[in-house]
């Protein structure tokens, strides 16, 4: 019976976001026994990823409202569910495995769940990322790597994206700091996740980020840039979270990266051209880059590889002779995300076909 119930709930969670696919080991029901009780995994069958009432979740749990609201609270308080406060009224739904159960174990986060999400990484995760990544997280450039001269849209600008926010909340990374729990740490600064709006505020309310203001955003996205992190904003005009990867931690970019052709599988409008002219082959942009889209010709010049580059921008701010570029893509290969997170998640189910 108990197997069971973690089965159904795993192919419950497959059908949302970038899926929770099975494994031939069954470490993903592993994880799930971890996070939840069998009363916990009824509950959470019980509801959908809408936003409703504990009045409304009550009868479908076999339980009165007063004791319903008590075991959302407490489900939405060790990050099993989304609730949302609006005045008086707290809705619950369901969430994704990422970006849900996973980062919001933020604060309970062990070195035995750091190695089971990892193994689950390597076995089937990677593989659900890749199919879907797209859909999921976007890249957009660093801001100071465009030229004055290029408009960018205000959904491709992340001082944009924060400025639009409220609240600003800022959270540690769960990938680096999982891999930092099993002693495979980058270095990398932890403190640079965004998660903005009704997002950011679930992060507040459960004590898993700070409030700030546009000022310290600008920044920790300016520190993340310097140490050579990428800017991931949700793939909406509206997201509720902004990451700054790592090819070594984070799963949708060390998903990215093991992919022969990255740019084919990214959402991103821009990518990074050389002016052999001017570089000088000191190979700053080759350390820079997380995809390992630069190498240098037979004439010790830096060439971008445009299947692999997925224009971040970060080979372009350290370029000491300014030999690189960040370029738009053609109008026919720009590309416009959904309006926001409901469309967002829409279109993934779309491409994933659970929908």
């Amino acid at each position: 019976m108990t197997d069971s119930v973690f089965r159904t709930l795993q192919q419950r969670l497959d059908n949302y976001s970038m899926g929770f696919p099975a494994t031939a080991s069954g470490i993903e029901i592993k994880i799930l026994e971890k996070l939840f009780s069998v009363a916990d995994a009824g509950v959470f069958l019980a509801l959908s990823p809408k936003l409703e009432t504990p009045e409304a979740i009550a009868p479908r749990i076999g339980e009165t409202p007063e004791k319903a609201a008590s075991i959302l609270a407490d489900m939405s308080d060790r990050g099993l569910l989304f609730s949302l406060k609006r005045g008086d009224t707290i809705r619950y739904g369901a969430i994704p495995f990422v970006h849900g159960l996973f980062e919001f174990q933020i604060n309970k986060m062990d070195k035995e769940l750091a190695a089971m999400v990892r193994q689950y990484m390597v076995e089937e995760f990677k593989n659900a990322m890749s199919s879907s990544l797209s859909s999921f997280l976007r890249v957009i450039p660093v801001h100071k790597s465009l030229e004055s001269r290029t408009r960018v849209a205000a959904y491709d600008d992340a001082i944009k994206i924060l400025e639009k926010a409220d609240p600003i909340v800022i959270s540690e990374c769960s990938c680096r700091k999982s891999s930092t729990l099993l002693d495979k740490a980058c270095g990398k600064p932890l403190e640079v996740c965004f998660m903005l709006g009704s997002m950011g505020q679930y992060y507040l309310d459960h004590d898993m980020g700070r409030r700030i203001d546009i000022k310290e955003a600008g920044e920790i996205l300016a520190m993340a840039h310097d140490a050579g992190l990428v800017t991931q904003p949700a793939t909406s005009k509206n997201p509720s979270g902004m990451c700054n990867c790592c090819g070594d931690c984070c799963g949708p970019l060390t998903s990215l990266k093991g992919h022969p052709k990255p740019a084919d599988m990214v959402f991103s409008n821009h990518f990074a051209r050389v002016d052999s002219d001017l570089c000088t082959g000191c190979e700053t942009c080759l350390e820079r880059c997380q995809m390992d889209a630069i190498l240098l010709d037979q004439d010790m010049h830096a060439l971008v590889n445009r299947d692999r580059c997925i224009g971040c921008g970060l080979c372009v701010t350290t370029c000491p002779t300014a030999a690189i570029t960040l370029e738009q893509k053609d109008t026919d290969l720009y590309q416009v995300p959904p309006e926001n997170s409901f469309e967002q998640m829409m279109t993934m189910a779309q491409k994933r076909g659970v929908v």
